[in-house]
C-alpha cells in the first residue's frame, strides 16, 4: 500500500458538513488501498481567538504556557474528524504533537522539527487504523510543548511525509492549486500542473498562497513531493516537485502581486560607512524586515535611501526611522502606505535575457511607474502605485502569454 499524507487547513474544518465532506474523502483515499495520515489545523479563526484571549489576560506573555494555550485548537480539529470517521465504521487513531513524538527546539511559538519517530504510527497503519495528527505542534527535548509559528500545519505534513516517506503530501486548502495569476484579476489565469520548489518559494514569498515558505523549504530538502489541492472540489492541483526542464520558450511561470507592502525613503543622509547600516539595523533590531532597498548619492555628498516593508510594521518602523535619521543628520523622512509589489517568477529566466526589460517595457507603454525593483536569478519584482495592482498583474499576464503555458 502507497502512504500518503493529507493536511486540512482550518477552512475546511469549520461546520459539521464540512468535517463529515472531509471524513469523506479521507475514507475514500484509504479505499484506494492508500496508507491514510491526516494532519489537521485548527478551525479557522480558533488559534487567532486564543491568541487574543491570552492578550486580554495577560498582554506580551510568550513561553510555554503560551504554547500550551495556542496548541489547544488542533486537538478540538482532530477529535471532531475522529469521531466522524469512527461515525462511519473506520478504525481511526488520533495523535497530539508530543505523542507521536514530533521533537523540536525548545523556541516557543516559532520551533523548528528536530525529528519525527513514526515507530507508533507506523505500528497503526500496518493495522489498518487511518491516523489523524494535530498539526502546528510537537515537544522539546525535556518534554515541553511547542509550537511551530506561521505554517506549521503544512511543515508538520511535509515533515511526516518525509519520516513515513510517503509518496506525497496532499496540502488540502480553500484554493485549488497555484495559478499563473490571481484568477480573480486575470480571467485567463491557468493552473499551473506542475512547479518546482525555487518558484514556489518565490511565489509564496512575494504573497502567493496555497503552501506556506516553511513547509516548501522542508520539502526542497527533503525532496517531497507536496499537491496543493481544493477541499471542497477532487480535482487535481498542482504538484510541487525538485527543479525540472522548464518547456521551451516559457519564461515567467507566475506573475504575483502583494498590497500589504509600504515604503520609507530617508532624504538627505550623510555618504558616509555605517549610515545605511544604522538604519536598517535598528530595524531589524525590532524585528522588522526589510524587502526591496535603493540608495541615491548625489553630487553634494548627501544620499537618499528607500526602503519597503510591510504596511503592518509601517507606523513602528517609520517611528525608528525618524529617531534615526535624526542621529545621522538626515534632512527628511517620507512614508508612503500607498505601494505595492508586483512579481514575475520562472526557472525559464535563467536562460533568457531581456526578461526585465520586457517586464519594464510593458509597464511602461501603459504608465505604470517603478520605483523600486529587486531581483534574483528568476525573480523580478517592482514597487508600484498601489491602484495600478490589477493592471500591472494583467498587462505582465499578457505580455509573457503566461495563460498559453502548459506542462
Amino acid at each position: 500500500m502507497a502512504s500518503v499524507v493529507q493536511k486540512y487547513g482550518g477552512s475546511a474544518v469549520t461546520s459539521p458538513e464540512q468535517i463529515r465532506k472531509i471524513a469523506e474523502r479521507i475514507i475514500q483515499s484509504y479505499n484506494d488501498r492508500n496508507d491514510v495520515v491526516v494532519v489537521i489545523s485548527a478551525r479557522a479563526g480558533e488559534t487567532n481567538r486564543l491568541i487574543e484571549m491570552a492578550q486580554e489576560m495577560c498582554p506580551r506573555q510568550t513561553g510555554s504556557e503560551y504554547d500550551l494555550l495556542i496548541s489547544a485548537g488542533e486537538q478540538v480539529s482532530i477529535g471532531l474528524l475522529a469521531l466522524c470517521i469512527s461515525s462511519l465504521g473506520y478504525k481511526v487513531r488520533t495523535y497530539l504533537g508530543w505523542q507521536v513524538p514530533i521533537i523540536t527546539d525548545s523556541l516557543h511559538t516559532r520551533a523548528s522539527i528536530e525529528y519525527i519517530d513514526p515507530a507508533k504510527i507506523r505500528a497503526d497503519l500496518n493495522h489498518g487504523a487511518i491516523v489523524l495528527v494535530a498539526g502546528f505542534q510537537g515537544i522539546d527535548r525535556s518534554g515541553t510543548i511547542t509550537t511551530l509559528g506561521r505554517g506549521g500545519g503544512d511543515t508538520s505534513a511535509v515533515a511526516l511525509a518525509h519520516a513515513l516517506g510517503a509518496e506525497v503530501c496532499e496540502l488540502y486548502s480553500d484554493v485549488d492549486g497555484i495559478f499563473t495569476a490571481d484568477p480573480a484579476i486575470c480571467d485567463d489565469a491557468r493552473k499551473i500542473e506542475k512547479i518546482s520548489y525555487d518558484e514556489m518559494l518565490e511565489l509564496a514569498s512575494q504573497g502567493a498562497r496555497g503552501v506556506q515558505i516553511r513547509a516548501i523549504e522542508y520539502a526542497k530538502k527533503h525532496n517531497v513531493t507536496i499537491h496543493v489541492r481544493s477541499a471542497f472540489t477532487a480535482e487535481r492541483g498542482t504538484l510541487v516537485v525538485k527543479e525540472h526542464m522548464p518547456m521551451e520558450g516559457v519564461v515567467v511561470t507566475g506573475i504575483v502581486a502583494d498590497k500589504n507592502e509600504a515604503k520609507i525613503a530617508v532624504l538627505g543622509v550623510p555618504d558616509k560607512p555605517g549610515s545605511a547600516a544604522k538604519i536598517l539595523t535598528g530595524l531589524a533590531d525590532k524585528d522588522i524586515s526589510v524587502d526591496m532597498i535603493v540608495q541615491n548619492v548625489g553630487q553634494d555628498g548627501l544620499a537618499d535611501i528607500t526602503f519597503s516593508i510591510s504596511k503592518t510594521d509601517l507606523e513602528k518602523a517609520h517611528q525608528i526611522t525618524t529617531q534615526i535619521a535624526k542621529e545621522v543628520n538626515a534632512r527628511e523622512v517620507l512614508a508612503d502606505r500607498n505601494i505595492s509589489k508586483v512579481s514575475i517568477v520562472g526557472l525559464g529566466m535563467k536562460n533568457h535575457a531581456g526578461v526585465a526589460a520586457r517586464m519594464f517595457t510593458a509597464l511602461a507603454y501603459n504608465n505604470i511607474n517603478i520605483q523600486m525593483i529587486s531581483t534574483s536569478e528568476i525573480k523580478v519584482s517592482v514597487a508600484i502605485e498601489e491602484k495600478y495592482t490589477e493592471l500591472a498583474v494583467r498587462v505582465l499576464h499578457e505580455a509573457f502569454k503566461v495563460d498559453q503555458c502548459s506542462e
